[in-house]
């Protein structure tokens, strides 16, 4: 059938394997919300946080639906959130957040793309001095119509920063808090009914390292690398 169909199945497979990964790690963080706090959205922040980021990555509703009645199961396994430190080729900071039932599995499976890669698996708050935790809000900039008036609403709840920013070819405004105003900061704009894209919390670096395109590619072979396990939510490093 020639190139052209092997490309377009190829690229085709490679967005189908990259939605379901997204789609399990959205179920993983419905299932540790609805365990910490119950099934009802309405009284789980948590919940709707974690409703609201698989709805982003275009989650059907039904399979948001299914995994919070799988999570309420009693037999469903239980996720623990763990942190991973380590250093990536050329002295780069690397953080990675997990949500796994199976710690043993999880980090030697972290160790072993550190290896491959070049890299090292560190211990447990080693890079603390180097982020900061910030919770991250993105906020479609067509549904702002004036973004001074926005800000003022939204000082008295935490607000420190905004900028604008654009993925996927969609614009948004990146409001950040505080670790500790994320919660406060959520349920304001939920008061003032600001559409939320989906909403994070982020590891800002406070020192970056700079590479010339030859480190860089060492390094982002190693974020990929981890970044494919299914039991990584998130992977922070420090570059510029």
């Amino acid at each position: 059938m020639g190139r052209a169909f092997e490309y377009r199945k190829a690229t085709k497979f490679a967005r189908w394997d990259k939605m379901a990964k997204q789609f399990s790690k959205a179920s993983r963080h419905i299932t540790i919300a609805v365990k910490q706090g119950g099934p009802d959205p309405d009284t789980n922040v948590t919940l709707r946080r974690a409703i609201q980021n698989a709805k982003a990555v275009q989650m059907p509703r039904e399979k948001v639906e299914n995994a919070i009645k799988k999570a309420s199961d009693k037999d469903t396994s239980n996720y623990d959130e763990i942190v991973y430190e380590g250093m990536a080729p050329h002295g780069v900071a690397v953080v990675v957040e997990t949500a796994t039932d199976n710690a043993q599995r999880t980090v030697a499976n972290i160790r072993s793309y550190f290896r491959k890669r070049g890299g090292s698996l560190g211990t447990s708050g080693m890079h603390d001095f180097l982020f900061n935790r910030k919770g991250v809000f993105y906020v479609p900039k067509e549904d702002i119509s004036n973004l001074e008036e926005l800000e003022l609403e939204l000082i008295d709840f935490g607000l420190e920063e905004i900028e604008e920013d654009t993925i996927e070819e969609k614009d948004f405004y990146k409001l950040y808090v505080a670790f500790e105003d994320f919660g406060t900061m959520q349920g304001a704009l939920e008061s003032k009914s600001i559409n939320l894209e989906k909403s994070e919390l982020e590891r800002i670096p406070t020192i970056t390292k700079e590479l010339d395109e030859e480190q860089l590619d060492e390094v982002l072979a190693l974020i990929d690398l981890i970044e494919q396990d299914d039991d990584v939510s998130s992977v922070f490093v420090n570059l510029a």
